[in-house]
């Protein structure tokens, strides 16, 4: 019974799955050579805007001849303005097993209102991928950030593919290893795995998706924000840094940061192994704990960034206040921030592993957790 308080706290509290913690040598003063003040359309900013996207195909190791953007509003815009550019030229399939690629289906069912076929899973489950008919369009999250629940691999997509894949990769990207190969449209945002801050996207275009582009028009008018062509064409200025509106050079100053953070733990593959141990660490501790349990059914579609989790002990009254309650605890010690489980996911707990998370701070405040189970089990009685 863990009735004591541990003696060794986290050097970091922040478990937030988004935004989430800053890299560990994170300062203010590592911003101090933001163009502030200065046009992203004039010379150091056009070559930061430049910067950050060759900095991410050189970090993600992306294929020369795919294209990457930065594009407003998140990742969220990214993906929208991926649906509303590229989706309608043939049938699509939606994959969905948590509130984000829900939303999707959202978006592509009732606002674009075309030929869909929607398969969907419970949390902590995952659709069936082999049943994707490869003459479809296909979208889908890579992780889905609120259910902790991962595509295993990309053995499904197939190589002969009519359709384009377009995936959400926004909790995946710097810490899983995306085939670019199997992947014709990929979105992740800055304030995930690299715990840059918000507001911008990332699209990454392959061949075959810019071949989509050119060669179809939807049926629907554009906003400004979406626009991806002009007269037919690919508006190129957009993936080598003339942005389709004015970013914010500091966010832009602090994505260079963390890139270079990234490649000082050993690039992608540092930056893997750091999100793995980390979630290693609440697999063990979950493993140990009879009361607590990984939201994913199946060991092969856990996530090693966005760990859900949930409570499993016969006590319990009330999940969700019980959840709460412990979450509570936990952040009035200072111990662990932001953990709650999203707001339409099942009562729980989610533990943000990233790679800007360092493993000791995790199996500081695992300890904390069997805690804080075990005041709110005597506060229930």
């Amino acid at each position: 019974m863990a009735t004591q308080q541990p003696a060794t706290r986290p050097a970091n509290p922040r478990f937030s799955s988004g935004p989430c913690a800053k890299p560990p040598t994170f300062t203010l003063d590592k911003l101090a050579d933001a163009a502030l003040g200065r046009s992203h359309r004039a010379a150091v900013g056009k070559a930061k805007l430049k910067a950050a996207i060759e900095g991410t195909r050189e970090v993600l190791d992306i294929p020369a001849d795919y294209k990457i953007g930065i594009v407003p509003a998140s990742d969220t815009g990214a993906v929208e303005m991926a649906l509303w550019s590229l989706l309608g030229e043939r049938k699509a399939e939606m994959l969905a097993w948590e509130s984000f690629g829900s939303g999707w289906v959202t978006d592509v069912v009732k606002q674009l209102k075309i030929d869909a076929e929607v398969k969907t899973a419970d949390y902590g489950q995952i659709v069936d991928l082999a049943s994707v008919d490869k003459a479809n369009d296909v979208v889908f999250t890579w992780n889905g950030t609120t259910a902790g629940v991962r595509v295993p691999n990309a053995d499904w997509i197939a190589d002969d593919r009519e359709g384009l894949t377009i995936c959400d990769a926004t909790s995946a990207a710097f810490a899983m290893d995306l085939p670019w190969d199997k992947l014709d449209v990929t979105t992740f945002s800055w304030q995930k795995v690299l715990g840059g801050e918000a507001a911008h996207g990332m699209i990454i275009l392959s061949p075959r998706a810019v071949a989509r582009l050119e060669s179809y028009t939807p049926a629907w008018p554009l906003p400004k924000i979406f626009r991806l062509t002009k007269g037919g064409k690919l508006i190129d200025g957009i993936f080598t840094g003339a942005t389709i509106n004015t970013p914010s050079m500091l966010a832009v100053e602090d994505y260079l940061f963390a890139l270079d953070w990234a490649r000082s733990v050993g690039g992608l593959k540092g930056l893997i192994a750091r999100a793995d141990a980390n979630a290693q660490a609440v697999f063990d501790f979950c493993d140990a704990n009879d009361w607590i349990a990984n939201l994913a059914e199946d060991d092969a579609t856990r996530s090693n960034t966005s760990v859900c989790l949930k409570f499993t002990d016969d006590r319990i009254q009330d999940g969700a206040a019980f959840a709460k309650a412990v979450a509570k605890r936990l952040e009035n010690e200072n111990i662990a921030l932001d953990i709650g489980a999203y707001r339409d996911a099942p009562a729980g707990l989610r533990i943000w592993c990233g790679g800007t998370v360092e493993t000791a701070d995790v199996e500081a405040m695992l300890p904390w957790l069997a805690w804080a189970f075990e005041a709110e089990i005597a506060a229930q009685a």
